[in-house]
């Protein structure tokens, strides 16, 4: 297969808003011992990516510039120290960076399976929210059968993610949303119980769903002044889970809230997480996940693709929040 020496990729020059998205041409990278080189199909965009483009995501030291944390395609070549894929494998995989192009260099113990039969614009936004899901709510979190979430932005790209783990490990969900529509579309996804955040009380909506008891996990990708809340939201010996900081990374906490109640308080970023990490979720992901996806007990949600050069119409989408599910940038 002949690879070429440049490519089109994003790579905003400066901080700014979604008009920074502009197509450029760039080296196509070279894979290193232990990477492979996709060409790209599909590239997942999320919320990290905005941040990013705002200048408020600091990357990891050596990060590619070339924005995009999640992507599907073909392998075209790999390193010397590769062993599993090979030339021609289909594969989606998270990236430190890298995805909005057309060759994107993974490690290869980041990448997946496309599940069989699925469309590679599907397949690009399994990575991100999965890696993020599992290691928050499972390692993290220690979810268990029988336990109830609290998830916020229930109909986010994480949000449907969370409720989909929830459906198959035998969680019962409780979501919060942003209008009645949205309340719905996360029934619809597995949610036993939405709340719409704008016109009601979600702690005490909560409160009221699980009959005063409390839930055993929030998974919190607001912050701020949520963070009060969510504890009064939580069961004896309940966790805490931070994953986004979308209202702030302050906030005011009654210790004796949390020391009554046995609280855990808890979080982490997957970004800058070493790459024996990301395989360790990788490998887990392949083996309890990955084959619900197979055989259809799950399927993708796809908000909406754009085309790459387009990619500013997808941010613009992704910070109108009207979104369900995950926006993809087709590339090929």
């Amino acid at each position: 297969m002949i690879i070429p020496a440049t490519m089109t990729a994003i790579d905003p020059a400066a901080p700014g808003g979604p008009e920074v998205l502009i197509p450029v041409t760039r080296p196509v990278p070279q894979p290193g011992p232990d990477e492979v080189l996709v060409k790209v199909a599909a590239a997942g965009v999320n919320r990290p990516d905005v941040l990013q483009r705002l200048g408020l995501y600091p990357m990891p030291p050596g990060t590619p510039t070339i924005m995009g944390l999640e992507i599907a395609g073909t392998v075209v070549a790999a390193g010397e120290e590769v062993t599993r894929w090979r030339i021609g494998d289909a594969v989606c995989a998270l990236v430190a960076g890298g995805g909005y192009a057309e060759y994107c260099a993974a490690p290869a113990g980041q990448c997946l399976p496309v599940p069989a039969g699925m469309r590679m614009a599907d397949a690009a936004g399994l990575p991100e929210t999965w890696f993020t899901v599992w290691s928050n709510v499972m390692d993290r979190g220690h979810a268990k059968p029988g336990d109830t979430i609290l998830i916020h932005g229930g109909t986010s790209g994480i949000g449907i993610t969370a409720l989909q783990l929830a459906i198959e490990i035998g969680l019962t969900a409780v979501v919060t949303c942003g209008s009645d529509e949205k309340c719905a579309a996360a029934r619809l996804h597995g949610a036993r119980h939405a709340i719409n955040y704008r016109t009601q009380d979600f702690a005490a909506e909560t409160m009221a769903f699980t009959g005063g008891r409390g839930v055993n996990i929030v998974l919190d990708m607001v912050g701020g002044d949520y963070v009060p809340k969510n504890l009064a939201c939580l069961a004896d010996e309940g966790r805490h889970v931070s994953i986004a900081l979308q209202r702030g990374a302050s906030a005011e906490i009654n210790l004796g809230v949390v020391m009554r109640g046995r609280l855990s308080l808890t979080g982490s970023m997957l970004r800058p997480r070493p790459v024996a990490f990301k395989t360790a979720i990788a490998e887990t992901l392949e083996g309890t996940i990955w084959p619900a996806f197979e055989d259809g007990r799950l399927n993708p949600v796809t908000d909406s693709i754009f085309p790459l050069a387009q990619a500013a119409a997808a941010h613009a989408r992704m910070e109108s929040g009207a979104h369900i599910g995950k926006i993809v940038l087709q590339v090929s």
